[in-house]
């Protein structure tokens, strides 16, 4: 391990990031806001930080390593969650402790949209922007653009990028230069949320709604500006526009990449992944609506609206709300947190164990049942026309076992705080996931939970964020042996 390299990316990216708490002023500037002060003082904070950190080793010249790469990785998202969380515990009216400004700054950055924050109607128009802010980069990950436009790195950006793009898809490039990969991904991700906010803004919202939603749509994160969500808006234009785009982003963005480059649409229909996350929400949706309708939940418009629109939050993790799902009848409410389970895709901003790993898994499972049939066949498994080799499934039940593992040592920490279990087990997945609403009390935010709660789904929000090895890997020691 490289302790100079690691400094100086790690000021430079601190650097970069500092950058992004001067749009907050401009926003308090033109609403006549007081918290300029505190932005800037933010601002002064990060960069010095950022400065004393890069300068020593600023004409360091190393090779990055794999390790260094995952402790960069790891370090950037610990050390910009505390650094985002300082306007948070500033600002006079949030008034927040520092435990709960990190939980919101987490909750932000790794796209998860769980708050601790309530009336949102009345607070300013920076705090509100510098929240959804935080989920638009932390969606297409503040490394991969950190590597797109700071050429000046000078080193080669594939192991950061490796450690910071979600899913089984992480050595896969769309171009053959990393620098070039992270360009696209960048371009992509911009043009969408430019798209995303026209759509919002021509569908009824205000230009500063439609903006700070469509960073929260297009990040699948699901901070908004008010407190009833896109359930403020009563609109169902507003609904249907937040339901294409969700589903846009919670597919592979190497797909949005060829579409874009080839004017065709031919690679989702052939993506088995993307095919089978279609078919998921389009299954999930029929079952939701039909029983919404028949247990006399909602009339037969408003089954379809709400039904369709939670379903395709809840899978994409992005977490928005028309309703109070978690008071609707039966199983629907633990049904949909189910379906957060496969969340999106490979190589979208979505979070969960991902639709890919699922269904490799079950075609593995498969194999195994058509083994027991026949113990001498061979059956080769095939995904896209390409056979899945046994380290890739090795690999990925490997993922699905420690997934697990802690999934349920999270939910015994929550326990023995003295949560129930229902709120432990939601709250769990919704962090884990990077979902944002659970049920039982915290359904509809997590103010109320205790400081050692709090800091647990810390945690497991940045394990989802980084896939859980990137983190767990640096404890042990065969990671810190030369």
């Amino acid at each position: 391990m490289h302790v100079p390299i690691i400094a100086r990316i790690l000021g430079l990216l601190l650097m970069l990031f500092s950058i992004s708490l001067l749009p907050p002023i401009v926003v308090a500037s033109l609403y006549g806001e007081q918290t300029q002060h505190t932005f800037f003082l933010a601002f002064a904070i990060t960069f010095s930080i950022g400065v004393m950190t890069w300068l020593p080793y600023s004409r360091t010249q190393i090779e990055l390593s794999t390790r260094d790469g995952f402790v960069i990785t790891v370090l950037f998202w610990v050390v910009l969650s505390l650094v985002g969380a300082v306007p948070l515990s500033l600002v006079d009216p949030l008034n927040l402790s520092f435990t709960d400004a990190v939980f919101e700054s987490i909750s932000g950055l790794t796209t998860t949209g769980a708050t601790v924050i309530t009336g949102l109607d009345e607070l300013p128009k920076s705090i509100l922007y510098y929240r959804q802010q935080l989920q638009w980069l932390g969606g297409i990950g503040i490394v991969v653009i950190a590597v797109a436009i700071m050429p000046m790195l000078g080193i080669g950006g594939m192991q950061l990028y490796r450690s910071e793009t979600p899913g089984p898809v992480k050595d896969s490039k769309l171009t053959p230069r990393i620098t070039e990969t992270a360009k696209a991904l960048f371009i992509i991700y911009v043009t969408l949320t430019i798209a995303c906010m026209t759509a919002y803004w021509l569908a009824g919202m205000n230009l500063f709604d439609a903006l700070a939603h469509s960073f929260s749509t297009v990040a699948t994160g699901g901070f908004s500006t008010h407190d009833a969500s896109i359930g403020y808006f009563d609109n169902p234009r507003i609904i249907f526009v937040s339901i294409f785009f969700m589903i846009i982003s919670g597919l592979n963005f190497a797909l949005l990449f060829f579409a874009w480059n080839r004017k065709s649409l031919r690679h989702y229909l052939r993506d088995a992944e993307a095919k089978m996350y279609l078919c998921m929400l389009g299954g999930g949706a029929v079952i939701v609506c039909a029983y919404l309708f028949f247990t006399h939940t909602y009339a037969l418009q408003e089954s379809l609206v709400h039904g369709l629109f939670q379903l395709v939050s809840i899978m994409t993790t992005t977490g928005f709300a028309t309703d109070n799902f978690s008071q609707w009848p039966s199983f629907l409410p633990f049904f949909l947190i189910f379906l957060s389970f496969f969340g999106a895709c490979a190589g979208s901003t979505g979070g969960g164990i991902k639709v890919g790993r699922m269904m490799i898994m079950a075609k593995q499972g498969l194999g195994e049942i058509y083994r027991l049939i026949h113990p001498s066949a061979v059956f080769p498994m095939k995904v896209n026309q390409r056979i899945i080799p046994d380290r890739v499934a090795d690999a990925i039940w490997a993922f699905f076992g420690v997934y697990l593992a802690v999934f349920y040592a999270i939910v015994l920490l929550l326990l023995a705080s003295g949560l129930d279990y229902v709120t432990a087990w939601s709250a769990t997945a919704a962090s884990l996931n990077n979902l944002g609403p659970g049920l039982g009390d915290v359904a509809h935010h997590y103010g109320q939970l205790n400081s050692f709660s709090k800091w647990v789904l810390c945690a497991g929000m940045l394990l989802g964020r980084l896939e859980i090895f990137t983190l767990l890997v640096l404890f042990t020691p065969m990671f810190w042996r030369r």
